[in-house]
């Protein structure tokens, strides 16, 4: 990204403060799964040549409603989360951001990678890779996390947790995501591989709340 887009979107990303005067950095999150992508171009998941542009526009664009659901009771179209609404949300706002410091080829393009990203087969090469990207997020300790900042913000525990950890192996969530989750075998099995901590972190959690009850 040129230099003038990219301080636009750091702005809009590095701070977003709520009403209880806490911060929301998700810039980080942005430069985090840019640097996944680097990693997946290196590893020649695939064989054309990826407009990085556009796909960096797209990565940083995808942050853009979490700046309004990280507030406490964000409603309307920018309060939902998942990945679908998300991404459209996040092409809509980038527009709004940008679109007057880019040229109109390179907007169309992010914004198309965005649309793609939920389809279960885009047909950008850049949304792919960007997908993959994201729905790793999901496992690992990044995505207990994550897991754990979303219920917290709507009240939950550490009950709540481990409930939502549990219905996740019983309906078998973990095997639809590996499944349906990612476009790239190498990517899937980076996944697969990082369940195997969720699934260490969740025995351990478990065992704690057993002696927890037991005293």
């Amino acid at each position: 990204m040129e230099g003038k887009v990219k301080q636009t979107l750091e702005k809009a990303l590095s701070r977003v403060e709520d009403q209880a005067g806490r911060v929301t950095r998700l810039l980080d999150d942005a430069t985090r799964i840019c640097k996944r992508l680097d990693r997946f171009i290196e590893m020649k998941l695939v064989t054309t040549e990826i407009d990085r542009e556009p796909l960096d526009l797209a990565c940083y664009g995808l942050q853009l409603p979490l700046r309004v659901a990280a507030k406490p009771g964000a409603v309307g179209k920018f309060g939902r989360t998942n990945i679908k609404d998300r991404a459209e949300q996040a092409a809509e706002m980038l527009v709004g951001l940008v679109s007057d410091q880019v040229s109109e080829t390179v907007i169309d393009k992010a914004t198309q990678i965005l649309i793609e990203l939920p389809q279960r087969n885009p047909a950008l090469d850049e949304a792919k890779l960007l997908a993959d990207a994201v729905n790793l997020d999901d496992f690992g300790v990044t995505g207990l996390l994550l897991q754990c900042i979303q219920l917290c913000r709507t009240g939950s525990g550490v009950m709540q947790v481990l409930d939502g950890l549990e219905k996740r192996e019983q309906y078998g969530y973990w095997d639809a995501r590996l499944k349906e989750g990612f476009h790239f075998e190498p990517v899937r099995q980076i996944a697969r591989e990082r369940l195997e901590n969720t699934r260490r972190v969740t025995a351990l959690l478990l065992q704690e709340i057993k002696d927890d009850r037991a005293l």
